[in-house]
Parts: structure tokens; C-alpha cells; sequence
């Protein structure tokens, strides 16, 4: 068994966590703007990236059930997670704009963690390769449900907060 890293590695890491964190924080105060038009790029690219995984190394038997259930919980976070982003419509322009939350920041720095914890155990409690790619497979496939319902939730809400702008400007 290896011995384990030293607690200064340990240290090192979150304070460097920590650190990101803190900043892109610091960068959630102002809005950009939002294109509805690109929402579908990241989830296309975590499509190819996730189907070109799985195919090289198909999960079998009962570990499907460890994807869906992936997929399943990536999504429920990705819809939360898109219903943290405030989407305001200017008046009179119709632009739209997005401001993320920090509980979306939040949870995308604890999933790093968690992928870090998970990687951390695989490597000094001897866990078989078969182990270590379904985790992988499994957190893969998370982040596409998330990227992908996340994004989808709020195309739809721009969508309708879109159509409200328009129909609340026409003359009555």
C-alpha cells in the first residue's frame, strides 16, 4: 500500500480551491450577456466527449443502472443549478442577460471536490481499474446531464421571459 501524501498537499489544494472560489465570486457582480443561439455548444461538446468514452470502454451489466443514475442526478442538479442564473430582459431593447449564482459556483467546486476525494481514495485503497473507470464514467456522464438540462432550462425561461418583454412593450 502506498502511503498517503502528506498534509501539506492536502492543505496546498484547498487553499488554492479556496482561492478560485474566491474570485470567480468575485466576478458573479456583473451580468453578461446571453446567447440563446450558443446554449447548445457545451452540451454538444460533453455529447461527443461522454458517447466517444463510453464507446471505447462500455460500462456492462448492472453498472448501466450506476449511469442512468448518473444521468438522473446530473440533471436534477443542472435544472437547479439553471434556475440559480437570474435572466433579465432589457425593456426596450429585448436583450437578454444572464447574472450567475454563487450556489452555481458552489456547486460546481464541490463536485470538484468530489472528484478529487473519489480520486484521492481510488489511489492509496488499491481500487480495481474496472472501479475506477465506471467513477469516471459516472461523473462524466453527470456533467452532461448537468450541463445539458442546465442549459435547456434556461433557454426555456429566456424563451417565455423573452416573449413577456415583447407582448408587455406592444401598445395596448
Amino acid at each position: 500500500m502506498q502511503q498517503p501524501p502528506p498534509l501539506i498537499s492536502y492543505v496546498i489544494t484547498a487553499v488554492i480551491v479556496v482561492a478560485m472560489l474566491y474570485f470567480r465570486l468575485r466576478r458573479l457582480r456583473g451580468t453578461r450577456p446571453l446567447r440563446v443561439g450558443t446554449l447548445w455548444i457545451v452540451p454538444a461538446i460533453f455529447l461527443v466527449l461522454t458517447a466517444v468514452t463510453l464507446a471505447q470502454s462500455p460500462p456492462q451489466g448492472l453498472a448501466w443502472l450506476l449511469i442512468v443514475v448518473a444521468l438522473a442526478a446530473g440533471s436534477l442538479i443542472g435544472w437547479h443549478r439553471g434556475k440559480a442564473m437570474r435572466i433579465g430582459v432589457d425593456p426596450e431593447t429585448h436583450a437578454l442577460t444572464q447574472t450567475a449564482s454563487p450556489l452555481a459556483i458552489i456547486l460546481i467546486f464541490a463536485l470538484i471536490g468530489f472528484r478529487m476525494a473519489v480520486r484521492s481514495i481510488a489511489q492509496y485503497e488499491h481500487v480495481s481499474q474496472a472501479s475506477l473507470m465506471l467513477i469516471t464514467d459516472g461523473l462524466l456522464v453527470l456533467a452532461l446531464g448537468l450541463f445539458t438540462v442546465q442549459r435547456l432550462e434556461m433557454f426555456l425561461r429566456a424563451q417565455r421571459l423573452l416573449r413577456e418583454a415583447k407582448v408587455a412593450s406592444q401598445p395596448a
